[in-house]
């Protein structure tokens, strides 16, 4: 009997996200916003976090630097149920990162300022296999934001296999744009593989979203594909599914990605169904956008029953 459903490995920051702002940003003037929200953020630390409020049992290793906003990212895990015993403490180095977020005035588009911080030195002494290896299985998020661990990441994903794991990634966007090596060599460790159309193209070097999932799903056993509204696709076997989105009022779609991860994976650990992990993922994705950030809707329990009672289902 595995002590977790997951160990998540993956950076631990929080999102600091200014509503409002105009897209031609004048210099030297002080601008007033609409609404501001600091949440707990990065895409490894908010699945973690929404996948303890389902009720999986959640390792989650990582890396801060010595400051406060490093344990305040530590205290919203532990308030989830996430197990943080993983998470290294730096005393000296590059402080805790963080994620600057402005949603567009009158559009839909976003703007994205990220400082990696103490995410960018963390390397393999920082990840602790053994207590991963506690869990049933191992997801990794934002793969090209870890520089230093990143070249430690195909060896890490081939110990856990060979323990007997299952594994799961989402490499988020490269900010590189380089979609590399390493990446390459860490895909046929990987089990299910987690994407939006745009990563899969960049990992596919093609510009056809359904030639490139066809391609990129070969090199792994399961392909997600997610679609925000449209819903998610998924390809295994040389066979292709599709689950439709659910229909909420869109509030903010932060997170919205990481908190599909969540659903799906918490739900695939429980059955191994694909389509039922697709359609709570979908789920987990569309309760995530009825509040702001990442988590904020997972931190409300009573809205969080509501929201899967409503819905007819259940975690």
């Amino acid at each position: 009997m595995k002590k977790f459903d997951i160990a998540i490995v993956g950076e631990l920051n929080l999102d600091f996200i200014l509503y409002g702002v105009s897209e031609d940003i004048p210099p030297e003037r002080e601008l007033l916003v609409r609404d501001f929200t600091m949440t707990l953020g990065s895409s490894s630390a908010i699945t973690a976090h929404n996948m303890a409020i389902l009720g999986s049992r959640v390792a989650f290793l990582s890396s801060i630097g010595p400051d406060p906003l490093g344990e305040i990212c530590c205290r919203r895990l532990e308030d989830a149920g996430v197990d943080i015993t993983g998470v290294r403490r730096k005393t000296s180095g590059k402080a805790t990162g963080a994620s600057f977020l402005l949603p567009l005035l009158n559009s839909s588009e976003r703007r994205i300022l990220t400082y990696a911080g103490a995410m960018s030195e963390m390397d393999e002494r920082d990840i602790d296999e053994g207590h991963a290896a506690t869990a049933r299985h191992v997801h990794l998020s934002a793969f090209f934001l870890h520089r230093k661990l990143m070249p430690y990441i195909p060896r890490l994903f081939e110990h856990i296999k060979m323990q007997g794991l299952t594994t799961s990634l989402d490499t988020n966007d490269d900010p590189a744009d380089e979609w590399g090596e390493a990446l390459h060599r860490t895909l046929p460790h990987v089990d299910i593989l987690l994407c939006n159309e745009r990563e899969v193209q960049k990992i596919a070097g093609m510009e056809n979203s359904e030639a490139a999932a066809e391609h990129v799903a070969k090199s792994v056993r399961l392909l997600i594909m997610k679609c925000g509204r449209e819903g998610a696709y998924a390809w295994s076997g040389g066979e292709k599914l599709h689950v439709p989105g659910i229909n909420v009022s869109v509030v903010d779609t932060i997170g919205a990605g990481d908190s599909f991860n969540a659903g799906f994976l918490h739900k695939w650990l429980q059955v191994a169904d694909i389509e039922a992990a697709l359609r709570f993922g979908n789920l987990a994705g569309a309760l995530s956008v009825t509040r702001t950030g990442g988590t904020e809707a997972f931190r409300d329990a009573n809205y969080v029953a509501q929201f899967l009672k409503q819905y007819g289902h259940s975690s």
